[in-house]
């Protein structure tokens, strides 16, 4: 009986593999003229199976059992990309302060991202005028 249960739960867990890949859960990109739009969703399954040998008179390896499983596959956000800039589009509210830090993600990034920008830019600019500088220069000899 074991061995027929088993076969039915391997089975059932395939087919949940061929439903559920990592696929469905990050989708394909969708491009619309300068903005890509990627899908995430939450993916929730269930199986179960059993059975039972069935004692007869006349056959003893008679076996009764069955399996089943259910898949949701439910859309929970969009990561929009715009120009270079990257935005959590999140369907359900934020519940808890770990959805609200994961929202803020994508922000905080390109925020650093813009920062480490400015700061390179002013480092530049510095070691520009110091090259121009006047004051380090010293006189000809007449």
């Amino acid at each position: 009986m074991s061995n027929q249960i088993e076969g039915m739960m391997q089975k059932t867990i395939e087919q949940i593999r061929q439903m559920a890949d990592s696929n469905t859960v990050v989708g394909s990109p969708i491009t619309c003229g300068d903005t890509v739009i990627i899908p995430i969703s939450k993916i929730s399954y269930g199986f179960a199976s059993g059975g039972s040998d069935l004692p007869t008179k006349s056959q003893k390896d008679l076996f009764g059992g069955g399996a089943g499983a259910g898949i949701t596959v439910e859309p929970i956000a969009f990561i929009s990309i715009h120009n270079g800039s990257t935005t959590l589009l999140q369907i359900d509210p934020m519940h808890s302060s770990i959805d609200r830090i994961a929202n803020s993600l994508p922000n905080l990034v390109d925020k650093a991202g813009e920062v480490l920008g400015k700061v390179k830019n002013m480092k530049k600019e510095k070691s520009e005028l110091v090259e121009k500088s006047p004051l380090d220069k010293t006189p000809d000899p007449v």
